[in-house]
């Protein structure tokens, strides 16, 4: 079917609703665009002189200028090795290890300059830096100490190393090779995402919350560690972002409000075991959680379609509001507007087409439904697919940073687990208590932890008093059980928990480092 829709009507992605353009998201590339968007304020700088691709070739060059300056030593006698030390320390590589395909991304995102040394057409992260952004600006103090922290050891307005003290070894590094490259950069307002706000805003907020609290340890633990803890809580939040403006999307454009009741949650299978009895319902709200990627197309597109007749942009997040209300109180001058189009549209397709709309919109009774039952038909599929293989990448399915997993048979789907990185990075979290304008550590008992998980992201660990499991079998308790005897064993093996005794009260969870003032 040759159904011809105008530009607008074939563009899916609303900044208003969700940044993402859904594609295979490296979260590498989010953050190097994030740091050249922390850089910039929101605005998305332009590359000044002629764009050349940079190679490894490039960077070991800079080494050898770096040599002659006296401010590194080796790479004269150890050439061979420099680049496997480049590629291995210092770079992302697209297609690493296919020879004929392979090619240089970025660097690696350690610091903030990391933005300056990519392939943007290579290293693409489809507007899901744009996402981060803006709900890192729900809390703009928690957005300039991420910033004061990644750029430590770099004065931006000379373009030159100072503290060096503050600095990892391979930051070092890098730095000195960008101030030997120096790419030029300038800021272009044309592109700036300073007028939108994040839609799930106790969401933002969260996640601005969790930043800070992971930033209280930049002086307790090595960057390197904490810029990991920072790249796997940024994956963690996209995912739960993404799943919750699925969920949550079909619901306000039903009670025509952004304001609703935040009701998400989900089981996680801890066990490591495809087959574990509570696999059952991790795997029912994986499933729940794909089924309703449809339902979020198609709210997507009604927010599209109504901003339209209206003349709404997608550049203020006041209009989101009012193409809510709009779609609530099914506005006569949008059925009006699209009765014209449809008419319009119908008059010039051929035949067979014809009947082809006919077959799609024979049970839509209003204008606007047929039009987006077109859309949908056209549209729907191929951001289904996108959409599922987006979810697995931010949820790093199948990593020990993620918390979601498949096996290779189709005997075991898709779940909800917690891998060993991000159960450490979520314990570094939940054991900061508040206290005034500083945050101490404290040990908590097995219990505290897992209603602190569930209380704070939806996570259930275990379910027993969950209203969803309130006519549990003992099948059920035995699953939940097993689950908790598995989240121990993982703490165990992070080493944040050890049976000192038999006594529950004294089976605690121990902070890692010790932080009593601030």
């Amino acid at each position: 079917m040759a159904i011809k829709l105008d530009k607008e009507e074939s563009v899916f992605r609303n900044e208003l609703i969700y940044t993402v353009d859904a594609k295979a998201i490296n979260i590498d590339y989010t953050l190097i665009s994030l740091f050249m968007l922390l850089s910039y304020n929101g605005q998305k700088p332009r590359l000044s002189g002629r764009k050349q691709n940079v190679e490894i070739k490039h960077l070991s060059n800079a080494l050898k200028v770096l040599e002659k300056e006296n401010l590194v030593t080796g790479y004269t006698e150890n050439q061979e090795a420099i680049e496997p030390w480049i590629r291995n320390n210092f770079v992302n590589m697209a297609f690493r290890g296919k020879i004929d395909k392979e090619k240089l991304a970025s660097l690696r995102p350690i610091h903030l300059e990391s933005f300056r040394l990519r392939n943007a057409s290579v290293a693409r992260d489809y507007s899901s830096a744009d996402q981060v952004y803006l709900m890192l600006s729900a809390n703009p103090q928690v957005k300039d100490d991420l910033k004061k922290f990644l750029s430590e050891g770099w004065d931006a307005t000379t373009d030159t190393l100072n503290k060096l003290d503050e600095l990892d070894v391979d930051s070092l590094g890098m730095l000195n090779i960008i101030k030997i490259i120096k790419p030029n950069f300038y800021p272009d307002s044309k592109k700036t995402l300073n007028r939108i706000e994040p839609l799930l805003k106790k969401q933002a907020e969260l996640f601005c919350d969790d930043i800070r609290r992971l930033l209280v340890y930049k002086q307790e633990i090595p960057r390197s560690v904490l810029v990991d803890y920072l790249k796997t809580i940024i994956s963690f939040h996209m995912s739960l972002y993404t799943q919750k403006i699925i969920h949550f999307l079909p619901v306000m454009v039903e009670m025509g409000t952004v304001e609703i009741e935040d009701d998400w949650n989900i089981v996680i299978d801890t066990t490591d075991d495809f087959e574990s009895k509570v696999s059952v319902y991790a795997i029912e709200d994986a499933d729940k959680l794909y089924n309703s990627i449809y339902k979020y197309i198609e709210a997507t597109f009604k927010i599209n379609m109504t901003l339209e007749p209206f003349g709404l942009n997608k550049d203020n997040s006041a209009n989101l509001d009012k193409a809510l209300s709009a779609l609530k109180l099914k506005s006569s001058e949008s059925e009006t507007y699209y009765k014209v189009k449809y008419t319009t549209l119908y008059r010039n397709l051929q035949e067979e087409d014809k009947l082809l709309v006919d077959d799609i919109t024979k049970y839509e009774e209003t204008y606007f439904d047929k039009y987006l039952a077109i859309i949908l038909n056209s549209k729907a599929k191929r951001q289904f697919i996108e959409y599922r293989r987006l979810l697995a990448n931010l949820s790093q399915n199948n990593s020990d940073r993620g918390f979601m997993a498949q096996g290779r048979s189709k005997k075991h789907p898709r779940r909800f687990v917690m891998g060993t990185r991000l159960l450490e990075t979520l314990v570094q979290i939940m054991v900061l208590e508040s206290q005034g304008d500083h945050f101490v550590t404290r040990s908590l008992s097995i219990e505290e932890l897992m209603n602190r998980i569930r209380e704070r992201y939806g996570l259930i660990i275990n379910g027993i008093t969950e209203p969803r499991f309130r006519d549990a079998n003992v099948n059920t308790h035995l699953a939940f059980k097993e689950n908790v005897e598995a989240f121990k064993q993982k703490l165990r093996q992070i080493g944040f928990y050890d049976d000192l005794s038999d006594a529950y009260i004294l089976q605690k969870v121990r902070p890692r480092y010790q932080l009593n003032q601030h």
